[in-house]
């Protein structure tokens, strides 16, 4: 059986155009593109690539970029086989920009969520008793107000390092990106002369300074004292609720975010920008004093351990962020004095929660400063770009991720778009166009091409993920809740299957096939803070675009 795979959302006008081809045939084939009409606007040959490792599947590439023509309801077809309808135009990706971003306040802990501002999911608030939070007995003798912020998954629980690491981003993309200044997100606080971007990330960076506990360590998690069960929503939560021990990595990350908040909304808020600047030099100073304070492994009831024993890297990037808004020779020092400062820190991904070394670099390429030796430091992200453009370019589905051994990763989605965030840096630093159609190309593979044929993004294409892991947006447990919202990113093959239905299903499945849109999937299915966030940073640099 052949089939066309294909990004079924479309094209930019001047950018790349490939689909992947499944047949059994090993010469070219010929194919031909067809516009809303059914008229056959393009014609030629595909590229026989071979048996993909990824999947196991035998494929061809199809190259139509030197069609420019706009439109919609186009279709590609070769060897019987007809593509999932798509588009080519100028603002393709602008809708996805806003709806990646108005997933977080879906997200907001302690409001309620009005259905005029989000037809349909509309509930009220949840979680009101985290005003005044216990800590747990290996945690504190103290209570906090830990109000607010958003909820990190699919569950109620809300984390420190998961927290910081989406905040940075939707920071960076705020600072780096055009176009997020005046977005309209239809916030309760639109209107308020501040950008809607930067009034829902306060949201969270105003639970992230309430986590910081009198010692200026930062609590590394608060969640219920039990999991509970599939669907629950917020505000019917049973569960009390409790502050997790404080961690050194928790502190940087509050440490690295306050500072980048210092600096981008001093210009709308300079009381603000104090508070999160003293916040993020108490909090430094704190983890200097308490540099191997780590979250155990083990603390999984209730909610996710998030653990990680070796924060070098958040040092790195908290000092760097600190440097960028303060300028201060102390902090330069750290940078330069940092282990990882001359290393390659663009492994198989680029970042996550848990490696933050090249949030660090990527900051330090991009914005304004001084430190010595930065030619070499924006050298290094280009070369970073190069490894996974050099990737995307043998992959024949375009995928900017290639992990060891073929082993997909927990929220492998997430990694491709966090190394296509790394080549979309390249084409800023450098303008070269190859950067900036390996961005847009990378894109394909979560709206649609890709061996399932799928678009990762609830909403976009014709054949999306829907049944995202959430306790609220549990549509297949309970028909009267919703699905989650337009612009929700799925988590994407993982090869561990560490979920009952993942082991049931997908078991023997080898790389892209070990997914399935199934709310009990946790491992496979789920949705996060974190995981959107560099779709919204993506959406946003293709929606600069044309």
């Amino acid at each position: 059986m052949s089939e066309v795979a294909i990004n079924q959302v479309g094209h930019l006008p001047s950018g790349p155009k490939r689909a992947t081809l499944v047949t059994d045939a090993t010469e070219a084939l010929a194919w031909q593109l067809a516009d809303g009409s059914g008229r056959v606007v393009a014609t030629g040959t595909s590229e026989p690539r071979g048996t993909d490792v990824s999947c196991g599947q035998n494929v061809h590439t199809i190259d139509f970029g030197a069609h420019q023509q706009a439109g919609t309801g186009f279709t590609l077809s070769a060897d019987g086989a007809t593509s999932r309808p798509f588009a080519i135009g100028a603002d393709l990706y602008r809708p996805l920009r806003a709806d990646a971003l108005k997933f977080f306040y879906c997200q907001r802990s302690g409001i309620e969520i009005r259905d005029d501002l989000r037809p349909g999911y509309g509930r009220p608030a949840g979680h009101l008793s985290d005003r005044d939070v216990p800590c747990a007995p290996d945690a504190g003798d103290y209570r906090l107000d830990v109000r607010g912020g958003w909820y990190d998954a699919g569950d109620q629980g809300k984390y420190v390092v998961n927290g910081g690491i989406t905040v940075w981003q939707l920071l960076h993309a705020f600072e780096h990106r055009r176009g997020l200044d005046d977005l309209a997100l239809d916030l309760p606080e639109s209107g308020n002369g501040v950008p809607d971007l930067l009034n829902e990330v306060r949201w969270e960076l105003d639970f992230l300074l309430r986590m910081q506990a009198p010692s200026g360590l930062v609590h590394h998690k608060m969640h219920d004292q039990q999991w509970t069960g599939l669907p629950t929503l917020p505000h019917l939560d049973p569960q009390p609720r409790v502050l997790r021990p404080v961690s050194t990595a928790a502190t940087l990350n509050l440490a690295a975010v306050a500072a980048q908040g210092s600096r981008i909304y001093r210009k709308y808020d300079a009381d603000y920008a104090d508070r999160l600047l003293a916040a993020a030099r108490t909090a430094y100073a704190a983890a200097g004093d308490h540099p191997i304070r780590y979250a155990p492994v083990e603390d999984t009831i209730g909610g996710g351990p998030y653990n990680d024993d070796d924060v070098r890297d958040e040092f790195y990037w908290a000092a760097a962020e600190l440097f960028l808004t303060t300028g201060e020779q102390r902090y330069a020092d750290a940078v330069l004095t940092s282990p990882l400062h001359t290393e390659d820190v663009f492994g198989s991904y680029a970042l996550d929660w848990a490696a933050t070394a090249a949030a660090a670099r990527l900051s330090l390429a991009l914005t304004p400063n001084e430190l010595p030796e930065l030619d070499a430091v924006r050298a290094s992200v280009v070369a970073g770009a190069d490894k996974y453009l050099a990737i995307q370019q043998a992959h024949p589905y375009a995928v900017a991720y290639a992990p060891p051994g073929n082993q997909w990763e927990w929220g492998s989605n997430s990694m491709v778009l966090n190394n296509l965030m790394v080549v979309a840096v390249a084409y800023d630093l450098t303008g070269e166009t190859r950067y900036r159609d390996g961005a847009l190309e990378g894109l394909d593979y979560l709206l649609g091409r890709n061996a399932l044929n799928l678009s990762y993004v609830t909403g976009y294409g014709t054949d999306y993920a829907k049944n995202q892991h959430s306790r609220w947006y549990a549509h297949q447990i309970d028909p009267s809740l919703p699905h989650p919202p337009n612009g929700t990113l799925a988590g994407g093959p993982n090869s561990g299957l560490q979920d009952e239905v993942a082991q049931a299903r997908l078991t023997g499945q080898v790389g892209q096939f070990c997914y399935v849109d199934d709310i009990h999937s946790w491992s496979t299915n789920e949705l996060t803070i974190n995981w959107n966030a560099p779709l919204a940073w993506l959406a946003a640099f293709a929606a600069d675009l044309d």
